[in-house]
């Protein structure tokens, strides 16, 4: 067994890559109080701000360190789907991100609701959703989706790679990424996340 230190300041995740190459059976959608919203070409600000309410407890920073260009440079490219999840008062509790833009494939890039709402049964209406959409996809020369894609890692919601394998994702990768802790570099706040614990520079 071999232990590689990790520097002091930065976090290491074991993230897992998981695929869907045949297209299920999709079910009849399952009830839910929730609907989806199509944000096309958000302003950067609204984004940013719904991806942290989502994301920071579970240390989502990636789309927090790009430059207002490179951010919508992703987020406004028209093979680039997004969603805000809404309740029935219509304020935004979850995220869909679907990404087009290598041929024949879907990415589900982000994917998730806010805190209080996990662990309720929501995200299975969620994934439906996902399903559906990502495999109805066309592009401009016709051709259809051959491949769904996500990945989680070990900093995710302790369940999220049960929950991708229940709906039919199978892992293909595994692999090991480090990083400055986001708390650390001012792009989240310090008691973000506190199930993980943040190790000072010396």
């Amino acid at each position: 067994m071999t232990y590689t230190p990790i520097a002091d300041g930065h976090i290491a995740a074991i993230v897992t890559s998981l695929e869907m190459t045949q297209k299920p059976t999709l079910r009849p959608m399952p009830p839910s109080e929730f609907r989806l919203e199509r944000w096309e070409a958000p302003a950067l600000e609204k984004y940013r701000l719904l991806y942290r309410r989502v994301g920071e407890p579970w240390l989502w920073f990636s789309r927090l360190v790009m430059d207002d260009a490179e951010l919508t440079a992703i987020i406004h490219h028209p093979d680039v789907m997004i969603w805000a999840v809404s309740d029935r008062r219509g304020i935004e509790v979850g995220i869909l991100e679907l990404d087009f833009r290598e041929a024949r494939q879907c990415e589900i890039a982000f994917f998730g609701l806010i805190p209080p709402l996990n662990g309720k049964g929501h995200g299975g209406w969620l994934m439906a959703m996902a399903l559906q959409l990502g495999w109805a996809r066309r592009n401009a020369q016709g051709q259809g989706v051959e491949r769904m894609w996500v990945h989680t890692c070990t900093l995710d919601a302790p369940g999220a790679l049960r929950f991708y394998q229940k709906h039919g994702f199978v892992a293909y990768q595994r692999q090991l990424e480090t990083f400055p802790d986001p708390r650390l570099t001012g792009h989240l706040p310090r008691e973000a996340a506190p199930q993980i614990p943040i190790i000072e520079q010396v």
